[in-house]
């Protein structure tokens, strides 16, 4: 079972899953975070398969006892996204999507024979952290509400598995790109801007360093947390690419064959300065070894993002 399928990462989670000859339910409420077509789209090339069941609902008040029947492994990768726009009014969702529907899940999880619930969780718990390389045992501080949600949902794993043995396992995903990166994020925007002869806008003085992860890096790691990952342990799940925002904008300007025309605005509140994970433990424990090279998988979104854009030309 994967929630939140229909996103960026869950949907090439179940792809590379039926790929590899495992049935598949997904699950997904289409939020409209964005664009709801966008995600449907995210679908296309599983929604015919014969291993995988697709079901539009809400994890808090779905049918779990039906649609987790049967699961060997929940990837529970199902959440509301977004550092910047989980304050004010909108941290009810926030609380619903990331912390109620985690604990609904786990509920129902306790009476089943699970091998692993796989729980994604983020690099943002970390905020501002003291230490780079940064270890899974680095005291968690978070810097936006989005960050406390998702480390909301990593306690909850921790006491499930604790109290009941629920067999949950933690990854911290640090910055994903790639093809089908939600529109919101950072490389998306900067795409779409320069294909659109737009300015890119960059909060800050775009120095701000990140740690960032291919998506097929990411899932492959998600895949071994389920195969290999120790009960209640929680991993680091980064791609070794590390770069400020102005490298990566100077990198898409040579993919793109024209330098990115940029517009920098203030700071925002939530943003950490700088990440960068110590990738040890899954390494040693889940196997795990990122691939992908940050201007090869850029590569790989500039072509995807160039041909959507291409297509809704010439519609």
């Amino acid at each position: 079972m994967v929630t939140g399928v229909a996103g960026f990462i869950g949907s090439h989670l179940a792809e590379a899953l039926i790929a590899d000859g495992i049935d598949v339910v997904g699950i997904d409420r289409i939020s409209d975070y964005y664009d709801p077509e966008l995600k449907r789209g995210n679908l296309a090339a599983i929604l015919d398969s014969e291993r995988f069941r697709f079901v539009e609902a809400d994890i808090n008040d779905a049918p779990l006892e039906e649609l987790m029947d049967g699961a060997s492994v929940v990837y529970h990768l199902a959440g509301q996204a977004g550092v910047r726009s989980s304050w004010g009014r909108e941290f009810d969702t926030y609380v619903e999507d990331n912390v109620l529907s985690t604990q609904r899940l786990l509920e129902f999880a306790r009476g089943l024979d699970l091998e692993r619930f796989v729980y994604a969780s983020s690099s943002s718990i970390y905020g501002d952290a003291e230490h780079f390389p940064t270890a899974e045992t680095e005291r968690p501080s978070p810097l936006s509400p989005y960050g406390v949600t998702k480390l909301a949902g990593e306690h909850l794993c921790g006491l499930y598995a604790k109290g009941f043995e629920v067999p949950t396992v933690s990854v911290r995903y640090f910055t994903i790109f790639g093809p089908r990166q939600r529109p919101d994020m950072a490389f998306n925007k900067f795409i779409a801007a320069a294909l659109e002869n737009r300015e890119v806008q960059v909060f800050g003085d775009g120095l701000q360093e990140r740690d960032f992860t291919y998506v097929g890096d990411a899932v492959a790691a998600t895949i071994a947390a389920a195969e290999r990952g120790r009960h209640g342990g929680v991993y680091n799940v980064a791609g070794g690419n590390h770069a400020t925002v102005l490298d990566v904008i100077e990198i898409l300007g040579k993919l793109l064959g024209d330098p990115l025309r940029v517009e920098k605005v203030p700071a925002m509140v939530g943003d950490a300065r700088k990440t960068g994970a110590d990738t040890t433990r899954a390494r040693d424990e889940l196997g795990y070894s990122p691939r992908t090279a940050l201007e090869d998988g850029l590569a790989g979104q500039v072509a995807t993002q160039r041909g959507q854009a291409s297509r809704s030309r010439t519609r």
